[in-house]
């Protein structure tokens, strides 16, 4: 089982390091609308992914509540949507096309502050690669271990553009090709970093493991409307963000059910 479980866990973070990787491959800044194609499927892969791998197993979970199965994926989510939102308040970072700081105001630079921003909304996707697995381990009725790599292939797959999207404007603002690669690749290594965590709380995990599920969801979730939307869409209008919205969002439920 470990073998299958260090795979899955690695996965996320070999996404974001071949993303980052595009810094050698691709010439000059990163276009708008290519940041659009990124973001509209990194966000449609996570909100299916928070839907098919995390909500509903918190439901099935729970389906011994009967008409309150719903309570425990509703307060999971609850809880991890306002977890990520206080330490949106707390981390100070900066976000890709903004000038603004966000969190505690602190001396760190720009670049230090848009890696802090693509680690905040990684630590969720790192915590629920971590809670599928745990729930495999621990034999959990209902969570496998091709619904596990299901989701750990998605978050991969959406981890290239935000490898890209990281590593890609730090090279167009002075830095060099591999300082901005192995900043990419940093921002990353808060995903297994969570997910080995929480696996080795697994057996203290399984009585509240619906509301993990949902708790990962809710904060990934959060990182889709207060962060990736919003770059999807700002400045002029276009129908790319949303077309890749569906393509992201349409491929991880595909994944999550033909490989579960």
């Amino acid at each position: 089982m470990m073998p299958q479980a260090a795979a899955a866990v690695l996965l996320p973070f070999l996404g974001t390091s071949l993303g980052a990787a595009f810094v050698y491959f691709l010439k000059g800044s990163m276009s708008r609308n290519l940041q659009r194609i990124l973001t509209g499927f990194a966000s449609g892969v996570m909100v299916a992914a928070s839907i098919w791998s995390l909500l509903i197993p918190a439901m099935d979970q729970s389906a011994h509540m009967g008409k309150l199965s719903f309570l425990p994926a509703f307060i999971g989510l609850w809880l991890g949507f306002l977890f990520l939102l206080l330490l949106d308040r707390l981390i100070p970072h900066m976000h890709l096309n903004s000038d603004c700081p966000e969190g505690k105001s602190c001396g760190l630079g720009k670049s230090t502050m848009m890696v802090l921003a693509v680690a905040l909304h990684n630590l969720p996707e790192g915590m629920a690669v971590g809670v599928v697995i745990s729930g495999w381990l621990t034999g959990s009725e209902g969570i496998s271990f091709a619904g596990a790599l299901a989701l750990s292939l998605g978050i991969a797959l959406q981890n290239l553009p935000e490898g890209a999207i990281i590593s890609m404007p730090l090279k167009s603002n002075g830095m060099g090709r591999s300082k901005a690669f192995g900043w990419g690749v940093l921002s990353g290594a808060v995903e297994p970093l969570g997910a080995i965590l929480t696996i080795l709380l697994a057996s203290l995990m399984v009585p509240i493991l619906p509301y993990l599920l949902s708790f990962s969801a809710g904060a990934m979730l959060y990182v889709v409307v207060e962060e990736l939307i919003p770059e999807m869409s700002e400045g002029e209008h276009s129908h790319l963000g949303p077309l890749f919205f569906a393509a992201g969002f349409s491929l991880m439920m595909v994944l999550d059910v033909a490989l579960s």
